[in-house]
This record gives C-alpha cells, structure tokens and sequence, in this order.
C-alpha cells in the first residue's frame, strides 16, 4: 500500500518523509500541488494528507496548523525597491502585482490584467523587470533567481501551512493507524512516544 501525501510549492515535507521511511514500511509518496485547487486531491480521495495554504474547508476536512510564512514582494534585482531593507504596501501601492489575487491585498494603482501564471513564471516575469510578485517567502526561496531579490512585505499578514485529511468516519483501521502515524510525526512523536 502507498501512503500519498501532498504538498503545495514551498511547503517542505522532506523531514516527516524521512521519519516516515524510518518507522514505516509503506511506501510513502510524496505529490506536489498547486495551490489552486490545493483541497482536489484530499476530496477525491487521490491523497491521503497534505501540506496546505490555510484556509482550508474545515467542514470537509480536519487540519492542523504547522508554521507561519512571511509575504514578501520579488521584484527584479535593479528595481528602485531594493533600496530597501523591507516594504510596505504603501510602498507598494503603485505597482503592478503580477499574482494579484494570492496576497489577499490590491495596490491602488490601476492593475493590468495579467495572463494566469505559476509562482515561477510570475518570478521570471518580474525578473525580467516587469511589476511585483507577493509570495510567501519559501516560493521565493525556491524559485531564486541571480536577476530577482525580495523584500519581507511587513504589514501583509503571514500565510500559514497546515496538514490536513479527508473527514471519514469511515475510514478503515490501517488507514487511519497511517494517517495518525504521520500526524505523530508531524508533531515531533518518536516511535516510542504515546499518542496522548
């Protein structure tokens, strides 16, 4: 049997992979997710758990918040904004931000409509010196470029990774046994540790 987990771009299962493949001999694989449609695989029952951009439906499945990712602005490497240590969306108010549904904040410049994109094609776009990508600061991390730098977006709220699963009162034993093995290890549980 193969435990299925997802992630979405930046989240980093690798750890709780490894601790997995210490105490368990199924096989566990590891899925990466956009964070569109980021909740799809738990509710078709493709996965099993999953590393998650909050919110997520709590009516349809259980989650357990993990870590906080600061926002932060790429811009490219010559932008006037690099002059700074950190920004504000005031001083991002005249931009073009190039994800601008993702940061849950609008500038008050007029906003151009841009084509949809990944994470990393909105990096190379503002690499190549067009607008402002809010992102959390792991997809900037992963998508680093020697033509693009960021700064921490300090008054942005922090995006929050969780790991969440399907609500199945349903679920078979071994399913579940899997699924609390992981959480164990999510949380810090040793082998020999209790659930309690």
């Amino acid at each position: 049997m193969t435990f299925r987990v997802g992630f979405v771009t930046g989240a980093t299962p690798d750890k709780w992979a490894r601790a997995w493949r210490e105490r368990s001999r199924e096989r566990l694989e590891l899925e990466p997710l956009e964070e569109t449609g980021q909740e799809t695989g738990l509710l078709d029952g493709s996965l099993e758990m999953a590393l998650l951009r909050l919110p997520v439906d709590r009516s349809r499945l259980h989650c357990i918040p993990l870590y906080d990712e600061l926002p932060v602005a790429v811009m490219g490497h010559e932008h006037v904004l690099t002059l700074l240590d950190e920004v504000s969306t005031a001083d991002l108010d005249e931009e073009q931000l190039v994800l601008p549904h993702r940061s849950g904040w609008t500038p008050r410049a007029e906003q151009l409509t841009w084509p949809a994109m990944t994470e990393k094609d909105a990096i190379e776009t503002v690499a190549a010196g067009t607008g402002v990508a809010v992102v959390p600061m792991s997809v900037a991390r992963l998508y680093h470029r020697k033509d693009a730098t960021y700064r921490v977006v300090t008054d942005l709220e922090p995006t929050r990774i969780g790991l969440a699963w399907p609500i199945n009162e349903d679920r078979d034993p071994a399913a579940e046994e899997r699924v609390q093995t992981f959480i164990g290890i999510v949380r810090g549980r040793t082998a020999n540790s209790s659930r309690r």
